[in-house]
């Protein structure tokens, strides 16, 4: 918007950052009012000149000479016929509103201790002109009535209940709470929700979430310092008091808060939202950090809604944006930007005209009204001749984490069928476990059994009592449920299980039976957690204004870009423990947040769950997979040294990694043979230290005892030789796995030969995980297309939708100085998954005909390097950049430029000579770990 004529000169340069709440203001630094043109009603001598028109400020003193008011009532007093008095807060408190300063206009609001009834009636005594409805302002102190009026609007706001503690209406006050869950007079809310009290004076707001993100509550409050939230571990609402329960809307860690100068003008910012880490950004003056943003079309037809709907001229509320809607959350009524110029600008000359357009012509002062429009529509525009990137997308392994661990046993007690029944698990014939709750009820089935074993050796138990003892054991562990790192699996067999070489060869019934299988481990560890936030953190370096020194200021370019609007930020994970925990955890180190993980993983990461986008089923392998697997036993069951046959059977594609294990290995079956005699010293190792008094409390990395590190151990050194003697290659990435975590975490135990074991563990590793995803690269892309077909097309979508989209989040050109293309964004869409989706998307990349290697000279160097790369470990990334050039012809095939990039992930145990070296992101001259495609 223009600035008026009489301010010419004046007009000072707009800043990005904005002020602290009006409780923080410190009141020595403002102006005083006599340094303006107005006057305090205590100073009346000098009378005002004729044909004023007088605007009354009656509001606590905290508020009327607030930074905001002062910069506001300064610019409208320049118009020539507006004075303005300030009431005195004394007067406003103790004097009958008879002996009030007479005005012809009013700006009256409550804030705390202001006697909202008292200005009611002086209104009603000298019908001024009311800038903001006193009687409305009655309904926003309560948020029941603000939701009330919102939805009589048609205004969009989150699903609520409300809940009532008021004997009188017994029929509002139904609760009933359950796990992950509450019931509000009939209607459910399933966590995460938000529990607010219905005063719209108290700040106290919950957010409550649900078991399998952690549990626990986010408590909101009204600033204190640098806080905003904190985290509890409390997951039980609130027993006394009335409460709204609301929806938890995903906003992507990101608030907007609009402010409204009359129905055609709103200012928005954004700021990050109170409920992710609680922490409040603020610049180098202690200010916290807030970005104007742009509204859409829709949501300023709600700020029109609101000001209209609430008759509050000067109006304050929130939106969220969450699912490609917006929504309001909450209305506070009178409230100034603070530390905006523009808007102080904007305000004083909207309110003028407002009072003028009302007052003048009744007393008959000359005034015309202005022929410009108050609100001048902006159009994004885009600027700048370097290329500008558009969008990344990455794929990323999860990171470090506990051995993943089974145990199977057949059951058949009643009971067992019993929970089957009750858990629907006949439909399908299978069931999986996960809650805590259905947890507990396993457990307790477990222990009932053993309780009853004990009691009566000969009583008719089916189940081993060994097996019912582990069981027990690992329910038991870390005291607690968390829902996320251990599943209880059930399979229905209607003839009991068939016998098998590795079962006991005992007479069994033909009834039928229910397979259980126990999983557990596979959870992200505190190595895990830091892997990935520094990963996060130097991830902001593929962004504008992201180089230099990664881990130092963390306003650098990207948390510029997002707190702006400009980053559409996306983060997917697959529906595992370690993979959502990892995003939340990168998302942490990448936005800078602070505090535990659950709040970040409840408003930043999606499930992706949907379509098979990052999870697979595992159990239903493809034909081809198979095929691979028989073929992949049968060459590494030969004992013998590996042939010239061998190496063009098992590395067709001629891949160096591959070729240096089995030069490594040279014989397989004599290295299986070492292998299982270093498990059995390992073992036997981890016995002798059980025997030993001085290690009965010996604790092992992330809460393991000894006990459970040799069940893992015993478990793979059983299951390795199979009862003919033939080694069971399946289970060699699970002993490779064992032993990189033990050699990683465990290494202060001092066993003996774990290097030897974890060097050729690895190298039998590197052949069989790798090509259990394909030999050759028809099979390679056939199992690829298998387990990436709708990552790849959803990919594809992201690369495409790149232009201009309404609903996309941008950045108002007019405070975009220093941002090149204002109206534009980057679009960033990161999937957090498992190894099988890394492996199979690179397959894709390199056997799917992207580029020749014999034509295309990068091509080959990225692709020898991907060969040398012998283990896609925790945290490896694959990523996409896309950047586009404005000035290039639409049709050009240079308005575009693609750079792929790749990532090995964490540094293995040891130093591998033959690992390959590149020379990180974005070197100067083309390198073997960067592949560009033009």
């Amino acid at each position: 918007m223009t600035t008026p004529t009489s301010f010419e000169g004046d007009h000072l340069t707009p800043t990005f950052f904005v002020g602290c709440e009006e409780d923080e203001i410190d009141l020595e630094s403002n102006m005083k009012a006599e340094d303006l043109d107005l006057y305090d009603d205590e100073n009346d001598s000098d009378s005002p000149p004729e044909r004023q028109i007088l605007v009354g400020i009656c509001a606590m003193a905290k508020k009327s000479k607030s930074k905001p008011m002062t910069q506001i009532l300064e610019r409208l007093c320049k118009f020539e016929y507006i004075s303005v008095v300030i009431f005195n807060e004394d007067v406003i408190l103790n004097e009958p509103v008879e002996n009030w300063p007479v005005c012809d206009c009013l700006i009256s609001f409550h804030s705390k201790g202001f006697p909202l009834d008292k200005a009611v009636a002086y209104a009603k005594l000298r019908n001024p002109v009311l800038i903001n409805d006193l009687n409305m302002q009655y309904f926003i102190q309560d948020r029941r009535e603000v939701y009330r009026i919102l939805q009589q609007e048609g205004i969009d706001l989150p699903r609520y209940a409300v809940l009532n503690r008021d004997p009188d209406r017994p029929d509002e006050c139904s609760l009933v709470e359950g796990d992950d869950h509450v019931e509000v007079n009939g209607e459910i809310f399933q966590k995460p929700f938000v529990e607010k009290p219905v005063s719209a004076e108290d700040h106290n707001v919950y957010i409550y979430y649900p078991v399998s993100a952690g549990g626990g509550s986010q408590r909101l409050f009204r600033k204190i310092g640098s806080r905003s939230s904190v985290y509890s571990p409390e997951s039980t609402v609130r027993k006394t008091g009335s409460y709204i329960y609301e929806e938890f809307m995903p906003t992507d860690g990101t608030d907007v808060k609009v402010y409204t100068v009359g129905p055609d003008y709103a200012h928005a910012e954004a700021r990050k939202s109170p409920a992710l880490d609680g922490k409040v950004e603020r610049d180098s003056e202690g200010k916290e950090i807030r970005y104007p943003v742009m509204l859409t079309a829709m949501e300023k037809l709600v700020a029109r809604k609101v000001c209209v709907a609430f008759k509050q001229t000067v109006c304050g509320f929130d939106l969220l944006r969450a699912n490609g809607h917006s929504y309001v959350c909450d209305v506070n009524g009178f409230s100034f930007v603070k530390n905006s110029m523009k808007y102080y600008d904007d305000c004083a000359k909207i309110l003028g005209n407002i009072i003028m357009r009302e007052l003048a012509p009744q007393l008959q002062i000359p005034w015309s009204i202005p022929t410009e429009a108050e609100d001048i529509p902006i159009v994004p525009t885009t600027s700048g001749t370097m290329m500008e990137l558009r969008c990344v997308i990455a794929i990323i392994r999860h990171g470090d984490r506990t051995p993943k661990q089974k145990m199977k046993m057949e059951v058949m007690h009643p009971k067992f069928f019993d929970l089957f029944e009750k858990y629907e698990g006949y439909k399908t014939g299978k069931l999986k476990l996960k809650k805590p709750k259905q947890l507990q009820e396993v457990l307790d089935i477990t222990r009932e059994l053993l309780a009853e074993l004990g009691q009566h050796n000969d009583c008719e138990i089916e189940e081993k009592k060994s097996k019912l003892e582990q069981l027990k054991t690992v329910l038991e562990m870390y005291g607690h449920f968390s829902g996320i790192n251990r599943k209880v699996q059930m399979t229905y067999l209607p003839h009991g299980q068939p016998k098998t070489s590795s079962e006991e060869e005992d007479s069994r019934r033909n009834d039928p039976s229910l397979l259980l299988v126990l999983k557990w481990g596979g959870e992200l560890t505190p190595a895990g957690r830091v892997q990935a936030e520094e990963l996060g953190r130097a991830f902001r370096c593929m962004y504008p204004g992201g180089q230099g020194d990664y881990a130092g200021f963390p306003g650098c370019g990207l948390l510029r870009l997002h707190s702006t609007y400009r980053h559409d930020l996306k983060i997917y994970a697959s529906d595992e423990g370690r993979v959502q925990m990892t995003a939340a955890a990168f998302a942490k180190g990448l936005l800078a947040l602070e505090g535990e993980l659950t709040p970040i993983l409840v408003q930043m990461v999606k499930s992706a769950n949907m379509n098979g986008l990052l999870d697979s089923n595992s159990n239903s392998l493809s034909s081809c997979q198979h095929r691979v697997k028989a073929r992949l036993h049968e060459i590494m069951q030969k004992d013998q040294m590996f042939t010239e046959d061998d190496y063009n059977k098992l590395a067709p594609t001629g891949s160096a990694s591959l070729i240096n294990s089995m030069k490594l290995i040279k014989n397989p079956v004599s290295t299986c043979d070492r292998v299982y005699s270093l498990v059995q010293s390992l073992t036997s190792q981890i016995k002798k230290r059980l025997e030993d008094p001085k290690s009965a409390d010996l604790q092992l990395y992330h809460s393991e005892t000894l006990e459970l590190m040799l069940q893992r151990w015993s478990k793979l050194e059983r299951d390795f030789r199979m009862k003919s003697g033939r080694f069971d290659i399946s289970k060699i990435p699970d002993i490779y796995d064992c032993i990189k975590y033990d050699v990683q975490h465990n290494s202060a135990l001092k066993l003996e030969d774990t290097l030897e074991l974890f060097k050729l563990s690895k190298a039998l590793a590197d052949i069989i995980i790798p090509q259990e995803y394909g030999i050759n690269k028809e099979e390679k892309l056939d199992i690829a297309y298998a387990y990436c077909l709708p990552l790849i097309k959803k990919m594809q979508l992201d690369l495409q939708r790149t232009h201009e989209d309404e609903s996309v989040n941008k950045l108002h050109p007019l405070y975009s100085r220093g941002v090149m293309s204002p109206g534009r964004h980057v679009r960033t869409r990161l999937y957090f998954t498992s190894e099988s989706h890394v492996h199979s998307l690179l397959s894709l990349f390199r056997y799917g005909g992207l580029l020749g290697e014999l034509k295309d000279q990068q091509w080959k160097r990225a692709m020898d390097y991907l060969g040398a790369v012998s283990e896609l470990n925790y945290m490896t990334q694959i990523v996409i950049m896309l950047y586009e050039d404005n000035n290039k012809d639409p049709s050009s095939e240079e308005r575009f430029h693609v750079e792929l990039h790749f990532s090995p992930g964490a540094k293995g145990c040891d130093e591998d000579e033959n690992a390959p070296t590149g020379s990180g992101f974005r070197p100067a001259s083309a390198e073997v770990n960067l592949i560009g495609v033009p």
